[in-house]
């Protein structure tokens, strides 16, 4: 599993106008190759009145599936663009459609590809890109005695912190960095004195805002 990888938090759509043409870029997370046609699909339902719909996307750790769209359009003035933005924005799992309502003048094909491009950022930028980080569970089981010691600490570290059950014991829920799980270990069975249960969990991705994880 990647350590990270950047895409986008939700679905989002934006609209933007060049020579009367209408072009509304839309971005959705997919987690596989049937969400993506199933997403484009839907914006072809709810723009069946639309010139076009070009789309693209990318799903896989090392990209293995790269798909685009010209839907009608000129060769290589919509799909590519769109499909280039995702790929230099550096992107994971996700499908773009731009949707295109003709307003009358021509745009050629420079023009084709700029307007596709922008209406491929304006719609990644309306799904908020963020990145998603491995982290993983570690279960820290102490006495009541403890607890103060050990939040104090786990605060200082600015620790990611899961839920917390209170019991006959107190139970804490950390999430470290995937990658520093046993090194955490190694410190929290130093600050308990070695009189906490420590206990590894399963790794999952959490979601980070993009400017903050970088």
């Amino acid at each position: 599993m990647l350590a990270k990888y950047k895409t986008v938090r939700q679905f989002g759509s934006a609209e933007i106008v060049i020579k009367k043409s209408r072009f509304i870029g839309h971005a959705k997370p997919v987690a596989t190759e049937e969400e993506a046609v199933q997403f484009i699909q839907s914006i072809k339902k709810e723009h069946s009145m639309a010139t076009h719909n070009c789309s693209a996307y990318m799903i896989g750790e090392r990209d293995e599936i790269q798909k685009q769209s010209d839907d009608g359009e000129p060769s290589g003035t919509a799909g590519k663009p769109i499909l280039e933005v995702i790929k230099n924005q550096g992107l994971k799992n996700i499908a773009v459609v731009v949707t295109r309502y003709f307003g009358g003048i021509m745009l050629g094909a420079g023009g084709l590809i700029r307007a596709y491009t922008d209406g491929a950022v304006v719609g990644i930028a309306a799904a908020e890109p963020v990145y998603q980080v491995l982290h993983r569970e570690v279960f820290i089981e102490i006495d009541y005695t403890w607890h103060g010691k050990v939040e104090n600490e786990l605060r200082n570290r600015d620790m990611l912190m899961g839920e917390t059950a209170f019991t006959d014991k107190v139970m804490l829920t950390c999430l470290p960095l995937a990658g520093d799980a046993e090194s955490f270990t190694v410190w929290m069975t130093d600050v308990t004195q070695g009189q906490g249960l420590i206990t590894l969990g399963e790794e999952r991705y959490v979601e980070h805002d993009a400017a903050a994880a970088t």
